[in-house]
């Protein structure tokens, strides 16, 4: 293969990782707007919480409001609305069930019941031998189910699908005990460190993990 050759195909491999990557920040998990965003009312509710002296009520309206800010913003700015719509439904239902139950904890409980459900359609699709990453990101690059015929690419995508597991229900494992103990400060804060970082670690160990198969994919296909 000449310089050139080898140049191209360098470029073709960054181009086709770039792209994967993109795949699953922007589209899988919502991108680096739909991550912020999803984390501004938790902050905002935590922080009006503490400033009005745990008025519930204040609280709520101000987490909802920061919501509300983030979607006109993004209509202004005519951005993908997707995200921040299913975000600013989940910031009315937490602010909701606060409000019924009386109890400035309950903000968080619809982020339990997300996080169970998140964990087990993973946990259950690796059980039944389609792991979720997979099915994700074959819709989403176009390329289907067909990576269920390659057996090595189906055993990695299961490996990084327990990259997720790990992540819904190891927050369930911290965040449940602080709601038991009604410690909402501790877990708006807690919540907060365990969104945005741990997406973002979740997606890149993932894309490492997957990298090395798709280039050697790649690398095969332009052997033939």
């Amino acid at each position: 293969m000449s310089s050139a050759d080898e140049s191209e195909g360098l470029g073709h491999e960054t181009k086709a990782d770039v792209r994967a990557e993109t795949v699953l920040l922007e589209r899988a998990i919502g991108g680096w707007r739909g991550i912020i965003d999803s984390g501004v009312p938790t902050a905002v509710f935590v922080i009006a919480y503490l400033v009005t002296g745990q008025n519930l009520g204040l609280s709520v309206g101000a987490a909802v409001a920061a919501g509300l800010v983030i979607l006109v913003w993004r209509v202004l700015r005519k951005e993908p609305l997707q995200q921040v719509l299913a975000g600013f439904a989940g910031v009315l239902i937490s602010a909701l069930v606060a409000k019924w139950t009386g109890r400035p904890e309950a903000y968080f409980l619809p982020g339990f019941f997300q996080n169970l459900a998140y964990g087990s359609a993973f946990l259950i699709s690796i059980a039944v031998g389609w792991p979720l990453l997979g099915v994700v990101l074959g819709y989403f690059t176009g390329e289907g189910t067909t990576w269920r015929q390659d057996r090595p690419l189906r055993r990695i995508y299961a490996a990084a699908s327990w990259i997720w597991v790990a992540l819904f229900f190891g927050r369930l494992v911290v965040q449940v005990p602080l709601y038991l103990l009604g410690a909402v400060a501790a877990l708006g804060v807690v919540k907060i460190l365990m969104g945005i970082p741990l997406y973002i670690a979740a997606a890149y160990f993932t894309y490492r993990l997957l990298a090395p198969v798709w280039v050697e994919k790649r690398t095969a296909k332009g052997t033939k």
